[in-house]
């Protein structure tokens, strides 16, 4: 049985664009015949088609292009602000951090190297980097949806229940080990089924599943299951007892003299939580739906338009890796503060004492551990719009990431 042969991005798998899985992140941007390869081993060219006009190959190129830029850079800077300053190692940030860490890493490792293989329609990067790129995606994105995950239990524990011990640093440290371990495991398929075939003029890098019918489907729908609806589940249920909490009573065990305040700052977090969680669930929904519709219906993956729908819901899902700093930006004074310090160059930045205020070290009691930052005695307690000062010099327990 002749099979098509389509070296289209990272995922060039034996099958068409409608059989990719999640760690074949194809941009299916370059412009070049298919080849059909049948029992004998001959190749034959035929028309593609799927190709594309040079000015959509630039638009997209762009686009994505956008991409890259924004997610790496950004993600770069909310790496910074939570390392370089003692104030923002808390548990909460350092789950920021780790999905900081898996966003700028997909972006960076498997973007670019997209478009080089669109681009050229040949694996320059060798078998090594070919199961890489097909194994990290699936890797990062357990890692993020997860880190996402460990927040929103976090807050449900801080917040439900705040008289019971919190997670330590060294704990936090032992579950990032632990997401990282499973995502691997998760991964391990694409690895190991990934290979290079070399062809006449160029060589490609595909996933080589046992069965090319069924495999790579039932391994999707497994995937979708654990990095997006489990992982989705969990967050809906905590985030909605937590909001019923914040927004329809009284905090359990909060006497605190600033109660409002605490009340207003605990809001904000959790609504920007929130919003990241809603961000990623929206941008990867189209993504989990084509392969789900397209592996069912096989015939779809012949439609005219399909490359371009493809093309549209792969970038609403890489996009995913950019929001996030942009959130954290506009939501948060602390990162706010200090993307302003980064960008204090620009002539419309200026960057206020309330700013370095923002991220100034504060002493702890030794032993104290908090997910969100504290403020020491005699410090002030910048809380909501008023910027409230407790003047009882009493510490904070949870007002800010």
């Amino acid at each position: 049985m002749p099979q098509w042969v389509m070296a289209q991005g990272v995922s060039a798998s034996l099958s068409p664009p409608s059989s990719a899985s999640l760690g074949h992140m194809s941009a299916l941007l370059s412009i070049r015949s298919v080849r059909v390869m049948d029992g004998s081993n001959s190749t034959r060219n035929l028309t593609n088609q799927f190709v594309q006009p040079p000015w959509r190959v630039a638009l997209w190129s762009i686009a994505y292009s956008v991409v890259l830029a924004v997610a790496v850079f950004g993600n770069l800077i909310v790496i910074w602000i939570i390392l370089a300053h003692k104030r923002m190692r808390t548990v909460t940030n350092y789950f920021l951090l780790n999905l900081a860490f898996s966003d700028v890493s997909m972006a960076a490792f498997n973007t670019l190297v997209n478009f080089i293989y669109a681009s050229h329609g040949e694996w320059y990067f060798g078998e090594v980097y070919c199961r890489f790129h097909n194994f990290f995606p699936v890797t990062a994105v357990f890692s993020s949806i997860y880190s996402m995950t460990a927040i929103a239990i976090d807050r449900y524990m801080a917040i439900i229940h705040p008289l019971k011990q919190r997670l330590s640093a060294k704990a936090t440290m032992g579950v990032i080990v632990c997401i990282w371990s499973l995502a691997v495991v998760l991964a391990f398929p694409l690895c190991y089924f990934s290979t290079t075939r070399a062809l006449p003029h160029r060589t490609l890098c595909y996933v080589a599943w046992p069965r090319m019918v069924g495999d790579p489907f039932m391994y999707h729908i497994i995937v979708t299951g654990l990095v997006y609806v489990l992982p989705l589940v969990v967050m809906s249920i905590t985030y909605t007892i937590v909001g019923v909490t914040l927004w329809g009573g009284e905090i359990p065990g909060d006497s605190a003299d600033n109660y409002h305040g605490q009340l207003r700052a605990k809001r904000k977090v959790v609504k920007m939580m929130i919003i990241v969680v809603v961000t990623f669930a929206l941008c990867w929904l189209p993504y989990h739906v084509y392969f789900i519709v397209t592996g069912l219906n096989k015939r779809l993956s012949k439609w005219k338009n399909i490359q371009q729908v493809y093309l549209s819901v792969l970038w609403l899902a890489m996009s995913s890796t950019m929001y996030n700093p942009i959130i954290y930006c506009c939501l948060n004074s602390r990162f706010r503060a200090g993307f302003k310090h980064v960008f204090r160059w620009c002539p419309f930045v200026h960057v206020s004492s309330y700013d370095e205020l923002e991220l100034r070290n504060t002493r702890r009691r030794p032993g104290y551990q908090s997910s969100m930052c504290t403020l020491s005695r005699g410090d002030t307690s910048i809380l909501g719009k008023d910027k409230s000062v407790d003047s009882h010099g009493n510490r904070s327990k949870n007002t800010e990431l």
